[in-house]
């Protein structure tokens, strides 16, 4: 797990898709920081902990726009 301090502005969404790489971890992202779910866009300087993610995950994409 690794940690991030927002920029003022940030949303959940911006931040798993920056930070881990799609907009579908925000639950896993949520779940890892429960003191500030009722936050829903954040200030400067609010360090958050960012879970690892499984590329394990089978995709919802249909086989010919999965990555190779």
């Amino acid at each position: 797990m690794k940690t991030y301090v927002t920029v003022q502005g940030d949303m959940w969404d911006s931040i798993a898709f920056q930070q881990m790489g799609n907009e579908k971890y925000v639950t896993d992202l949520l779940s890892a920081n429960p003191e500030h779910l009722q936050t829903f866009i954040f200030p400067a300087g609010v360090t958050l902990q960012i879970p690892d993610v499984s590329e394990d995950e089978p995709s919802s994409l249909p086989p010919w726009r999965r990555k190779a």
